[in-house]
């Protein structure tokens, strides 16, 4: 396509080049640049793609597109714009073709429950039969593809991207979580959402944001739609204080769903047992009994978000059935870790006050022993949460251990004074170990049978990020490895789950 067609609309456009110029691709990576590229100088929060346009014009760039003027000297092969990442959305969405055009596009948003809410929607795509893609936090699947997962949500041109590679695959559907960065740096401009689902909003990323209303209003843009028309139905948590607002917004279609209010999608009636969940679920389209085997009033919600949204687009009762029964974990959420030992240990991924709070709420209910949380705090981020985070460890758990959870830029020992602050006011014996590791035997040396070990934080995570370099390290296969080393092997699962009732719902 000629460059001057693929930026046609885009504000502020001065074209300093040949504006007939067939262009081979659109990058903002100059490693990805080839002859004929029309290369996007990004000023990143890392990096500054402004660093890299000698070597993106040594590769063969035919342009570089950019929100400042051009330099002495290269008058001829730059391109001006007003925003850079809306010019690179409209570039990339005209050169794939408008793919998003050809796809049900789901668009998830909100603090908690994203990943779980995208994982049952695709699984109950496939229920349906409809081909799907799936972005987020844990990976990319595209077209059979399992690709690693850098952000939660992708530039706007390699979201472009995959769509073209779902369409040419004979998909019908992608499921993705968006975030608020990703809204805030309109990374997701230009495209044509068929739903959007909110989920909650709690404190996070106040390092970014700075303030509720701002991280709310990040979000509120998937609803509003960015360069391009509002999503046709709109799938909100009619609990959450910031859901009801969204409530506000005009909709062509809309349905809300909560676990005790008077929402469309609710629960009549729950219970957890033998490691299921059962709920009667009352809908739009009549009562739907739904069998998971995702535990936990969170995990709940994010059914309920699922079955709404699924309901909403047209798929029937039936199959939204069979897609929840049929995903039996979500990587890094409520994850067991089985080695024949006498009690239950979870790895999830809670890095704020509110999902800890929502995973330790959960582990109390599997158990009537003692509930012990490995948790630690993440450098570089919001300070603020870190006494909250210590809190909720300290009152909802009986033995908290607390320790570095990828401290970053930051010394990991003053990242934990700052979460002990909140563990102090809980009042009650606690363990402080530096060592991620050692952190971990210590909670399950302690523990014995019937109780619960939640080792929160990293979830699907397989890495610990310190200053100077990153080293391999996962919860999972940590906590399995130490099972081992304490002599639990090739044993048989010795817990059970109490049966327990949602406030506020009907029992029949």
């Amino acid at each position: 396509m000629r460059l001057g067609k693929l930026l046609e609309g885009v504000a502020g456009l001065e074209i300093g080049t040949d504006a007939a110029a067939e262009v081979a691709s659109v990058e903002y990576d100059s490693r990805g640049v080839k002859r004929g590229s029309l290369f996007f100088a990004i000023e990143g929060e890392r990096s500054d793609g402004h660093d890299f346009i000698d070597s993106a014009l040594g590769r063969g760039a035919i342009a570089v597109v950019s929100e400042r003027r051009a330099p002495e000297g290269l008058t001829n092969r730059w391109v001006h714009v007003a925003k850079i990442r809306r010019a690179l959305a409209t570039a990339a969405r005209a050169f794939y073709a408008e793919p998003d055009s050809r796809l049900t596009i789901v668009g998830i948003t909100g603090t908690n429950g994203k990943t779980t809410t995208s994982f049952l929607i695709d699984s109950i795509f496939r229920a349906a039969g409809l081909p799907a893609g799936l972005l987020g936090t844990i990976e990319y699947r595209v077209a059979g593809r399992v690709l690693p997962a850098p952000n939660t949500t992708p530039e706007s041109r390699d979201l472009f991207s995959y769509f073209s590679e779902l369409v040419e695959s004979g998909a019908k559907a992608a499921v993705m979580e968006v975030s608020s960065h990703a809204l805030a740096q309109e990374r997701v401009w230009g495209i044509q959402f068929s739903a959007a689902v909110f989920t909650n909003l709690t404190r996070d990323h106040f390092d970014y944001h700075k303030d509720f209303e701002t991280y709310f209003a990040a979000k509120r843009r998937l609803f509003e739609g960015l360069g391009n028309s509002p999503p046709k139905l709109a799938v909100i948590n009619r609990e959450d204080e910031w859901g009801a607002r969204l409530l506000e917004l005009p909709y062509d279609h809309r349905i809300t769903f909560a676990l005790s209010s008077d929402a469309q999608v609710r629960v009549k009636q729950f219970s957890q047992h033998e490691g299921k969940t059962r709920a009667t679920l009352i809908t739009p389209a009549g009562r739907l009994e739904i069998e998971s085997a995702l535990l936990g009033r969170a995990n709940l919600a994010n059914i309920l978000a699922a079955t709404a949204t699924a309901l909403g687009l047209g798929i029937s009762r039936e199959v939204v059935r069979d897609g929840i029964r049929n995903l039996t974990s979500v990587p890094g959420r409520l994850e067991r870790v089985e080695e024949g030992q006498p009690f239950l240990v979870i790895v999830d991924y809670a890095h704020t006050d509110d999902a800890l709070r929502n995973v330790l709420k959960t582990a109390r209910e599997l158990t009537d022993n003692r509930l012990i949380v490995v948790f630690g705090c993440g450098g570089d981020r919001d300070r603020a949460k870190r006494p909250l985070m210590g809190e909720v460890a300290g009152s909802l758990s009986d033995f908290p251990v607390l320790t570095s959870d990828n401290p970053r830029s930051e010394d990991p020992l003053l990242i934990i004074n700052d979460a002990m602050v909140g563990l102090q006011r809980a009042g009650k014996a606690y363990l402080t170990e530096v060592d991620r590791g050692v952190a971990i035997r210590r909670a399950l040396e302690q523990a014995r049978e019937g109780d619960v070990v939640v080792i929160a934080g990293k979830g699907h995570e397989t890495s610990q990020i310190f200053e100077t370099h990153t080293e391999p390290f996962d919860d999972r296969l940590v906590a399995r490895q130490i099972l081992r080393e304490l002599g639990y092997k090739n044993g048989i699962r010795a817990w059970t789950t109490k049966s327990k009732q949602p406030a506020g719902a009907e029992r029949v």
